[in-house]
């Protein structure tokens, strides 16, 4: 894994650009009816979005606290969180077990005051079977989100959106956005399956806001 002191200055890939452990790795995932952007009538294999890493993971001056549990009580979603970074190959690194989320180090925390806050897993693996993460597309506006910290503190969120977005689509910026209002983005791969590349074609991003209490 690429440290940050390392990517300084540098660009690096988007998680999810592959979302698999291998080619066979992954099974496809009905999608249904998700806002999507259109794809390119041309496009057969995704180019890869690059996400730039700025100087340290967290560049506020507290320490970063982090996320150490994610539950969506109304898709059954009660995991375990950690740490990731960047893999070698330019992609951000995720646990290899879809039972467990990573929380992208080189940004916002749950108790930042402004950005996001990335949370994301594998949607299936033929190792560890189908995700918690794939029942994502199902939530509706509204469903509660609770994320635990290292500290014990929960904070909570309403999910906003749910939205697919083809990965050669995906508007970095927004996504990985480090000082716009404080919230939560829940990611995995889904869309259409493409054989040839063994990749997922789109993301599915679940936006969610802090609520009180």
């Amino acid at each position: 894994m690429l440290r940050p002191l390392a990517l300084a200055g540098a660009a690096v890939a988007l998680l999810l650009t592959g979302c698999s452990l291998n080619p066979a790795s992954e099974h496809p995932v009905p999608t249904g009816a998700l806002p999507t952007a259109e794809p390119s009538p041309t496009a057969t294999t995704p180019p890869v979005p690059e996400v730039p890493i700025q100087g340290t993971a967290n560049t506020p001056a507290r320490a970063a606290v982090p996320p150490v549990r994610v539950t969506v009580p109304d898709a059954g979603i009660d995991i375990a969180i950690e740490p990731v970074g960047v893999l070698g190959n330019g992609e951000m690194e995720l646990p290899a077990d879809t039972s467990i989320a990573g929380w992208y180090e080189y940004g916002p925390d749950p108790a930042s005051a402004t950005g996001a806050t990335i949370l994301a897993a594998h949607v299936d693996s033929l190792v560890y079977g189908l995700g918690p993460f794939s029942r994502l597309r199902d939530l509706a506006a509204g469903a509660p989100v609770g994320v635990t910290t290292a500290d014990g503190a929960v904070h909570r969120y309403s999910i906003e959106s749910i939205t697919r977005v083809a990965k050669e689509e995906i508007a970095l910026d927004t996504v990985f956005d480090r000082t716009g209002p404080a919230h939560l983005v829940l990611m995995t791969c889904g869309g259409q399956f493409d054989y040839e590349t063994g990749h997922y074609l789109d993301n599915i991003l679940a936006r969610a806001v802090p609520v009180a209490g």
